[in-house]
């Protein structure tokens, strides 16, 4: 690809680099049309295979036990339909009863520091013009309960599991160890019974802009920007640990590579009760990629994208995609679901929700240079109580009672940011 426009730092020239981008990949591409009618059957025809799962089994989203991750028990069919789906539940990643222990201790961690009273509301506009609620997401990282969770042994052996489902090893390059994740800290959800929330638009995170001007995001998606889609692997991993978000002010952001977000469950949460939603197809990216070089989108626009906000999927230019968006199944608190990075996920509104609908979120983040660099972030702010490095500086348990320290770290904590 032409790179005269890929020294891009900062986005204030966006708009002058989206319409030099669109004209060489145009060039690149040749039959843009036709190479978008390609992408579209096979996304079309995925969606529907997932509806017919969805009505023969409950659910389009493959589903295994944490028992059977630690045996090893996975058939290379059922890793194949997670690859396929680009998603997975892992019922019981923790008991159930931990992981309401896990709840209520959360409850008094806040309660101990005056939460309530201290909160001064969402410190970023990560989500842009997304339909959202956000006052359910607790800018809280250090309590005992997340870091038991994050450094657990359960953890780390799902996050293996996740990790290996990727090609990580490749023309002599070994892009990450799939037996290491970094210790991601990230918030915590709690949607009290009663709740009427609007939920969260379909998006994907892991760089909006970036994903078309970055030069390590072009050869991430050069299968699909040389006209080669039949050749695109979502689960190849090379080059996607070089990937850099564009700083945009205090707006959160990801400096980690994930192979799967994901969130673990500390209640039991029920169908239609404002859950999860994925297009459960993870060469969709193509479609997103493909679709503002297409005539009907004007020239400095790429449907809806805006610098330093996730990536969203419209009505107006995805409605197809939103026709595909699939719910997990009910989930019992310790159970926990991950999404592949490029997967486009939403969150169901809901009026007045039955039950809690409480989650940590942890993701499964590879030990690569780019991580372990961030890995050293985290452990400076754990240290501090501060809060993380990606995350708008609000460092509410600075002064915590009851903060989980370093020196409660374990030894897949130690290993997880770089201590030995």
């Amino acid at each position: 690809m032409n790179t005269s426009f890929t020294s891009l730092q900062q986005p204030e020239d966006a708009k002058q680099q989206i319409r030099l981008m669109k004209k060489v990949l145009r060039e690149q591409i040749g039959d843009v049309e036709g190479l978008f009618e390609q992408v579209r059957s096979k996304i079309l025809s995925e969606i529907a295979a997932a509806r017919e799962e969805e009505a023969r089994n409950g659910t389009a989203w493959p589903q295994v036990h944490w028992d059977d991750i630690a045996a090893g028990r996975i058939s290379d069919e059922v890793k194949d339909h997670i690859r396929r789906r680009g998603c997975v539940v892992v019922k019981q990643t923790f008991t159930r009863e931990q992981a309401l222990g896990w709840d209520a201790s959360m409850l008094e961690y806040l309660d101990e520091n005056d939460f309530d009273e201290v909160y001064k509301g969402p410190g970023d506009n990560f989500f842009g013009s997304l339909d959202a609620s956000r006052p359910e997401i607790y800018p809280i990282y250090w309590s005992e309960a997340q870091m038991s969770a994050r450094q657990s042994d359960a953890m780390a052996q799902t996050q293996s599991f996740l990790n290996r489902l990727w090609t990580f090893e490749s023309n002599g390059t070994r892009w990450f160890d799939p037996d290491v994740s970094i210790i991601y800290p990230d918030r915590i959800r709690r949607r009290l019974p009663g709740t009427t929330s609007k939920g969260l638009g379909a998006h994907t995170d892991s760089g909006a802009l970036e994903r078309w001007l970055l030069p390590a995001y072009q050869q991430v998606f050069s299968k699909i920007f040389n006209n080669q889609f039949d050749q695109y692997d979502p689960w190849d991993a090379a080059h996607r640990t070089e990937v850099n978000e564009y700083q945009a002010g205090t707006t959160t952001k990801c400096s980690v590579f994930r192979t799967f977000q994901g969130w673990t469950a500390l209640s039991d949460m029920q169908l239609g009760q404002g859950l999860l939603h994925v297009v459960p197809v993870p060469e969709a990216m193509a479609y997103l990629l493909l679709r503002p070089l297409l005539k009907d989108v004007p020239e400095d626009e790429l449907c809806g994208v805006a610098p330093g906000k996730v990536l969203p999927i419209s009505e107006q230019w995805h409605p197809e995609l939103i026709e595909g968006l699939c719910s997990i199944p009910a989930m019992e608190a310790g159970d926990s679901v991950w999404w592949h990075c490029d997967v486009i996920h939403s969150v169901a509104p809901v009026e007045d929700q039955q039950g809690w609908g409480n989650v940590m979120y942890i993701p499964a983040a590879p030990l690569c240079e780019k991580n372990a660099a961030y890995a050293t972030q985290v452990a400076q702010a754990l240290a501090t109580g501060a809060s993380p490095g990606d995350f708008p500086k609000e460092d509410y348990e600075a002064n915590w009672r009851d903060r989980f320290t370093l020196d409660a770290l374990n030894s897949n904590g130690r290993r997880s940011l770089g201590l030995g």
